[in-house]
């Protein structure tokens, strides 16, 4: 049974927690008011795109009350199919960093950065690319406020505004429901 102790947390919030391309762009100055405007409204945009790819709505059988159930499952398959192609097609032709262990949530984020290393204290934002399709990454700005020996670079994000503050917990969310639900799947012998 799940007892809560595998819960991915940073800055004691719940987490989203993968291996994902992530880059850090240090800034000189904090991000103005229309530049913050900017990246809550693209990343409102990207978490929106995020939210309608990760909706795996699995149909098991047709019933009566929905007799177009199987076709748009179908359909459903067909078009993730696609996705993952111009995914593959668009990661081929944009290179991205490095995808590393990366943790974070609306309030900071915590990976595994590569040289040359920031510094604490330094400001910057980080990018996040969520999936290979969606071809911006989230840019959550922020300042540095740990950096370890062995490159573990921890940043406490600016505010990200309180609609971009929900998809990430619903994203974080959902991938914590998925590994509860994993972690209570009856594992299988082979006898």
């Amino acid at each position: 049974m799940f007892d809560g102790a595998d819960t991915v947390v940073l800055y004691e919030e719940l987490a989203f927690q993968d291996v994902l391309p992530v880059i850090w762009r240090q800034m000189p100055n904090p991000a103005d008011r229309e530049m913050a405007a900017g990246f809550t409204e693209r990343n409102l945009q990207i978490l929106q795109a995020w939210d309608a790819i990760d909706e795996h709505g699995s149909v098991e059988k047709s019933d009566e009350n929905a007799p177009y159930a199987a076709d748009i499952m179908r359909l459903d398959l067909k078009l993730n199919l696609l996705l993952d192609m111009v995914g593959q097609i668009l990661a081929a032709n944009r290179p991205r960093p490095t995808a590393v262990p990366v943790r974070f949530n609306a309030l900071g984020g915590m990976w595994r950065g590569t040289a040359p290393l920031p510094e604490a204290g330094e400001q910057g934002v980080a990018e996040i690319y969520l999936h290979d399709c969606l071809v911006q990454p989230l840019r959550l700005p922020g300042r540095v406020t740990n950096v370890t020996p062995d490159g573990q670079v921890k940043v406490r994000f600016a505010p990200v505004g309180e609609a971009v503050a929900d998809l990430i917990e619903k994203l974080a969310f959902r991938r914590h429901r998925r590994q509860i639900a994993g972690s209570r799947q009856p594992r299988r012998g082979t006898g």
